[in-house]
């Protein structure tokens, strides 16, 4: 069943007798999925389609970031060419162009020249370059620093934060090439100091928790702060996403202790008082093995091979993989993630890159650099 075939999901959940539903992707929460379920007295987890907003469209998160002082770059939405480029030509470059809805974690161009601007514009106003998603674009200012992801759980009133991670969105090494979805991610981030987290939960989350009750879209599930934190110390909100996010989703599963169904149960029911997280002391690091010209053109029905070979601390998580003939194809642009946990960030680094060594098909290609800004920091 699709994920986003919500009335087929809701008639399997019942006649399975589900009794809790955790939503992975973000386009079934846009579509109000968890209304959906909730209605049919269904129990699900994730946030109700009001909610899902801050994801779902980019420039309602950022009108309710200037709404709720939440500190976000400088801004502006467009929905008219010749307007979004005037705009581009009174402020400096590089630019930040992003696709107002939707697109999958390939909807944000970093515009170096003012050419690449305006065939960005273009390409999503004029050229349906993300159908639906791009005919609004939000424009906004470049944020020097250092990225990070900051999760956390809700249960409408009340959060819990989980442990920090990076993610590497820049396709090549070095973080050069286009923006992808995530090639890579490791846990726990170091430029996350305990000064940060605090500051976050303070001028961040609590004021989306606050805001989104008050317009009477109480926010359950995991709200996750795309964040760029500067050499100052100050931390200002990239994006939201309303879900685990990927590919931190898996080094913090990776590193989860506590029942993650127990959990998520308690969100639902509004019980997250009751509960507090273990985590594994160990780091965690995730290697992204993708399709050879994700994240633009890629092929896929090739075969993957040495899956069977998971060395000890290891797991590969499948995203974009299919079964056919019995063997395991390549079906997406991101098609594993390979993670692995060890007593320090450079073995796990090492460990996660023997496992991906072992696994191949046909044109695959990873980073082979995740974790360097965390291993530098230490060198």
């Amino acid at each position: 069943i699709s994920a986003t075939h919500i009335s087929e999901l809701i008639a399997f959940a019942k006649a399975h007798s589900i009794t809790l539903t955790i939503v992975g992707p973000e386009a079934p929460l846009a579509l109000g999925i968890v209304d959906a379920f909730t209605q049919e007295n269904l129990a699900c987890f994730g946030p109700s389609k009001a909610a899902a907003r801050l994801e779902s469209s980019k420039e309602f998160a950022k009108d309710f970031m200037a709404k709720h002082c939440i500190p976000t770059a400088a801004y502006q939405s467009f929905s008219d060419v010749v307007s979004a480029k005037n705009y581009v030509r009174q402020h400096t470059l590089p630019i930040v162009i992003k696709a107002d809805g939707l697109a999958a974690g390939k909807g944000v161009v970093i515009a170096t020249t003012l050419q690449q601007a305006d065939q960005t514009i273009d390409a999503m106003l004029s050229g349906n370059q993300f159908g639906e998603a791009g005919h609004r674009i939000v424009i906004e200012e470049f944020l020097q620093g250092e990225e990070a992801s900051f999760i956390v759980i809700c249960d409408g009133k009340n959060v819990i934060p989980l442990v920090s991670s990076q993610d590497h969105k820049a396709r090549d090494n070095g973080d050069q090439g286009p923006n992808t979805g995530g090639m890579g991610a490791y846990s726990p981030a170091p430029v996350v100091s305990t000064e940060i987290e605090k500051q976050v939960l303070d001028k961040v989350i609590q004021p989306v928790i606050k805001g989104m009750t008050t317009a009477g879209s109480p926010f359950i599930g995991f709200l996750y702060a795309g964040l760029m934190i500067n050499n100052k110390g100050e931390a200002k909100v990239l994006e939201f996403n309303c879900r685990l996010g990927d590919p931190e989703a898996e080094v913090l599963l990776m590193r989860l202790q506590s029942d993650l169904v127990q959990l998520c149960l308690a969100a639902v029911q509004q019980q997250l008082t009751n509960f507090s997280i273990e985590w594994d002391t160990r780091p965690a690091l995730g290697v992204v093995l993708a399709s050879g010209g994700y994240p633009e053109n890629y092929e896929t029905g090739f075969v993957i091979k040495g899956l069977e070979n998971t060395l000890p601390n290891c797991k590969i998580f499948h995203s974009g993989t299919a079964l056919q003939n019995n063997q395991i194809i390549n079906q997406g642009g991101r098609v594993l993630c390979v993670c692995a946990m060890a007593a320090n960030l450079a073995d796990t680094q090492k460990l996660a890159y023997q496992q991906a060594e072992k696994i191949h098909w046909e044109k695959m290609f990873y980073r082979t650099d995740i974790g360097y800004r965390a291993i530098n920091r230490y060198l």
